[in-house]
């Protein structure tokens, strides 16, 4: 291994201004899942994140192990559901992306998104629920090439923000 590599270690004391995203969750099962999310959230400087339904909402013991702080550091807001959230980004003039296995979607990173920018991923088992997908301006999906249908929800949130982030900072 080069010498010459420096790893950084150690947090940021950096403040930095969030991206105009918002994510949307879709009663996620799993608070670990949401925890994970959280934790992306805060290092892609998401503005926001909705929990709806039964998704877990800060304060959770198991978000909190996963999230590793990032709970307290991305704000957090609840709706008792999504189509709810949706329709308040909407009057916001969010431009809002279902990230599901919507046959003829696009992969997420073919698509070209706008700002501000609501981002709906939904329930590991369920997706998104039908009437909130009925309202998004757009769905994409992630390619699956193997036997299974769809990929992790957080491992999901992970290659959609971080396509959406390379694709506005590219601009």
């Amino acid at each position: 291994m080069a010498s010459n590599i420096v790893v950084r270690t150690g947090d940021r004391d950096i403040p930095i201004a969030s991206h105009p995203i918002v994510v949307i969750l879709d009663n996620l099962r799993s608070a670990y899942n949401v925890g994970n999310i959280f934790r992306l959230a805060e290092t892609c400087r998401i503005e926001q994140i909705v929990t709806c339904g039964y998704t877990a909402t800060p304060p959770h013991p198991k978000l909190e192990k996963t999230a590793r702080g990032c709970e307290r550091l991305v704000p957090c807001t609840h709706c008792d559901s999504s189509l709810e959230a949706v329709r308040i980004l909407k009057d916001r003039q969010y431009h809002v992306v279902a990230v599901e296995t919507v046959e003829h979607a696009p992969a997420a990173w073919e698509h070209r998104y706008q700002l501000p920018l609501a981002v709906v991923f939904g329930n590991e088992a369920l997706g998104i629920d039908p009437d909130t997908l009925s309202l998004c301006d757009a769905a994409v999906q992630l390619p699956c090439y193997g036997t299974k249908n769809s990929l992790n929800v957080s491992n999901s949130a992970a290659v959609v923000l971080y396509t959406v982030i390379r694709q506005i900072v590219s601009r």
